[in-house]
């Protein structure tokens, strides 16, 4: 009856969302923004639901890439969440960043981002080499071209980094449709931002009433 240690819950992790700005979106081909931009409000949405220690960081926000997506101002606003801007294209070199994410003090960490390649195979490779325990939200991360996402995802599997999904990821922390305390918000969230299986809990919860 116990669950596997290999799996997610929400006080064994923490999440990091990386780069989610205008500017990395532009060049971004491997998935669509629309498809991006629901996985990640649905991975925000989970975080921010389950209280998963969570950390925004931008990449020269101000000055080149632009304000992080509507999706996590609005789960993490700026104002109240605050977020780490850096220079370094690899957010672990970062120290304010470095510091933020170990101070968690979650051996399992959770990263999503633009762009796959870059910003997200330089942390998610240099936590493994400290012993953590990685995972990639693989869609909600996004890349200039499908080869270049899918490459390193490849890479990053090999190296041992964990790929799961958005779905995956918020079903993952609810785990039992008996917790109450989170059903509704988690179905809420899946109706509005879950695509056709959010559609189909807003057809079952109709159809239930009659």
């Amino acid at each position: 009856m116990k669950p596997s240690s290999k799996l997610l819950s929400p006080d064994n992790h923490a999440l990091v969302l990386i780069d989610f700005e205008g500017q990395m979106a532009f060049a971004t081909k491997s998935i669509s923004m629309n498809e991006l931009r629901n996985n990640v409000a649905v991975i925000c949405g989970a975080s921010k639901i389950f209280n998963v220690p969570t950390i925004v960081t931008t990449v020269a926000e101000e000055s080149f890439s632009g304000p992080v997506f509507p999706e996590i101002e609005e789960a993490y606003p700026m104002a109240t969440s605050g977020y780490i801007d850096r220079t370094t294209m690899n957010t672990w070199e970062d120290e304010a960043a470095y510091k933020a994410i170990v101070g968690t003090k979650k051996q399992k960490l959770v990263f999503a981002g633009l762009w796959t390649g870059v910003c997200i195979v330089g942390p998610a490779l240099s936590a493994l080499e400290e012993n953590y325990d990685v995972y990639v939200i693989t869609d909600a991360c996004g890349d200039v071209s499908d080869e270049a996402h899918e490459r390193a995802v490849q890479r990053m599997i090999h190296a041992g980094v964990k790929p799961v999904t958005s779905i995956q990821y918020i079903l993952e922390l609810q785990r039992d449709w008996a917790r109450q305390e989170t059903y509704v918000a988690v179905t809420d969230l899946m109706k509005k931002y879950g695509s056709s299986y959010g559609l189909g809990i807003h057809y079952a919860h109709n159809m239930i009433k009659h």
